[in-house]
């Protein structure tokens, strides 16, 4: 038990007389004198106070140390309270009470805990910092050592509060979408370029390893690169794939076109093109759409060029039919279309050009296939007239067939199928009333057509303005012949009654008809312009007259082919077959027409 200071001064004091008394009964006996005591008091006090000066300096000293280690550990202690943010130790009163042992038994084991919240702090600060580094390695392209996190965190101790952390876990979770992101990217580069490898018929594996060795799956645990570089690098190499793509589409669609074009002229057998299917099948195909696998490799490429040049060493053996073949092919066009062909690629000008080596025969026939092309150019815009040209000529044919049914005697008997005929010449009359407002339309249409090409429009080798205007011209004489006809009639009419009323009965119709014979006659034989027009008109309405036009001896709407399945000869331009017989068919020609409605 340690003695209390009063009583260690009681038994100093007690101690210190004992022994003084002591030292004056060792005095005596020794017979010191006064001077010599008081010297020897005075060295002993001297010695005491030494003693006690040296004690109070030990203990200021020690007090001194223990101000200092308190106020170490209070800077310290506001200095983690700082550095962690904790708010609860704020609470803390910012003096405390009591001697410096019981201050510091207090504050010490705040401390120890302050240090403790720390060391588990710098471990959070490491372990979130650590994988922040880690994947911005990832993303940049290289590593950072752990001794490098560990500095790092140590250089950053004065704020290791909750707020920095969050502040390092939110930059860690967008670290972490964007690491996820840029995965989703490389995979979706990857199987980009697995399918446009595929289409190509290229090697996947080495295309991907030549951009960066972690991108193949061949290396299981192996993360995948998503660096900048490797974003970079795929996505060069898909553009570099997509124009190779490119090239390779526009190559096959050029090989099939030209294998098409050959095997048409060639003739080639389905068994034989059958084998291409895989370079025609794309033609015209979009880059999108060309997705099977291998449809673009290197082999059907070279297989399509090698059947080109075979074929168009084929088509050069035989050019001279392909150019004939060519030719009929222009022909037929124009044909169908009543358009007249180039002579300068005539079958007799062409075999002769080739055969004296004047031209190269893949250059008639080049000129012979933009012939077929303008001809196909010239098709359509010819097509709202060739319509017209049809109905037109359509109507002249109900026209000829109105005609021929008026000058039949027995159209108005109970015959069999006389009834459909009736109507039909019902629907036939409309008909040839709306001839002459299609023929203005027609010509409008054609003159319009002929202004905006600067060209005549021809039909058949005729030009369709003259033949209108011919048709035209010919209707109206027509027309004036039925009148004068008409007239005729009505006067041969009364002179017979005024016959009968004089004579008491009708002359003869020979007699009559030797007559006007006489009169129509010249002194040498031939007849005068007036009775030829009369004959004219005899013609048009005894049936010998044919409205309908015709090109070169040939009816356009036939295409050319008479009845006989043979193209007619060329002649001149015919509207009318005029009869050669005389005005002696008048009298016929006058029954008829008395027994037409």
């Amino acid at each position: 038990m340690v003695p209390s200071a009063g009583e260690l001064s009681v038994r100093m004091d007690t101690t210190c007389s004992s022994l003084l008394r002591e030292l004056q009964h060792i005095w005596d006996e020794i017979g010191e004198s006064d001077v010599e005591r008081d010297k020897m008091l005075l060295e002993l006090e001297k010695e005491c106070l030494e003693v006690y000066c040296r004690k109070v300096d030990q203990a200021s000293h020690a007090r001194a140390r223990l101000h200092q280690s308190l106020a170490d550990k209070e800077a310290e202690l506001a200095f983690l309270i700082a550095s962690i943010g904790d708010r609860n130790l704020h609470s803390q009163p910012e003096k405390r009470s009591g001697t410096l042992k019981e201050q510091l038994e207090i504050i010490t084991p705040q401390l120890e805990e302050l240090r403790l919240k720390k060391e588990e702090r710098i471990k959070q600060f490491a372990e979130v910092k650590a994988q922040i580094q880690k994947i911005s390695g990832e993303i940049s392209g290289y590593s950072q050592r752990s001794d490098v996190v560990l500095n790092s965190i140590n250089g950053e101790e004065d704020d290791l509060s909750l707020r920095k952390l969050d502040e390092y876990h939110a930059h860690l979770q967008a670290l972490q979408k964007e690491k996820s992101d840029r995965l989703h990217k490389v995979l979706e580069y990857v199987n980009e370029v697995h399918g446009l490898c595929a289409v190509l018929g290229m090697d996947f594996w080495k295309t991907v390893s030549e951009v960066d060795p972690s991108l193949p799956e061949s290396a299981p645990g192996q993360t995948k690169n998503i660096s900048n570089k490797t974003l970079e690098g795929l996505s060069q190499t898909i553009q570099t794939l997509k124009d190779e793509k490119k090239l390779r589409i526009q190559k096959l669609q050029d090989l099939g076109t030209s294998l098409v074009e050959l095997w048409n002229l060639m003739d080639t057998s389905m068994e034989e093109r059958e084998q291409y299917r895989n370079v025609v099948c794309n033609l015209g195909a979009l880059d999108s759409e060309v997705t099977g696998a291998g449809a673009l490799a290197l082999d059907n490429i070279e297989q399509a060029e090698v059947e080109v040049e075979r074929l168009n060493l084929l088509k050069a053996s035989k050019m001279k039919e392909l150019v004939l073949k060519k030719r009929i092919e222009l022909e037929e066009i124009c044909r169908r279309a009543h358009m007249e062909p180039d002579a300068s690629t005539a079958p007799e000008k062409s075999n002769a050009l080739i055969d004296a080596g004047m031209v190269d025969p893949s250059e008639l026939l080049a000129n012979i296939e933009s012939q077929i092309l303008k001809v196909k150019e010239d098709v359509v815009s010819r097509k709202e007239i060739m319509d017209r040209i049809e109905k037109w000529l359509a109507a002249c044919e109900e026209e000829s067939w109105l005609e021929d049914y008026n000058r039949d005697e027995n159209r108005y008997s109970a015959s069999k199928g006389a009834h459909i005929n009736l109507k039909r010449a019902e629907r036939a009359r409309v008909t040839v009333n709306k001839i002459p407002a299609l023929v203005e339309n027609l010509k409008a249409k054609t003159r319009a057509w002929e202004e905006e090409k600067g060209i005549p429009f021809v039909y058949d080798g005729v030009r369709l303005l003259a033949m209108l205007e011919e048709y035209t011209f010919v209707r109206q004489e027509r027309e004036e012949q039925k009148k004068r006809f008409r007239d005729q009639k009505r006067l041969q009419e009364q002179f017979l009654t005024e016959q009968e009323a004089l004579f008491g009965s009708k002359p003869s119709p020979n007699k009559n008809h030797s007559i006007k014979r006489v009169q129509g006659l010249r002194a040498n034989g031939s007849t005068t312009p007036t009775n030829r027009r009369l004959s004219l008109g005899g013609a048009m309405l005894s049936g010998n007259f044919d409205i309908t036009p015709r090109v070169n001896g040939i009816t356009p709407r036939h295409n050319g082919i008479g009845k006989d399945g043979r193209r007619r000869p060329a002649a001149p331009l015919n509207y009318v077959a005029i009869c050669k017989e005389d005005t002696a068919s008048l009298p016929s020609m006058a029954g008829s027409e008395l027994g037409s409605p």
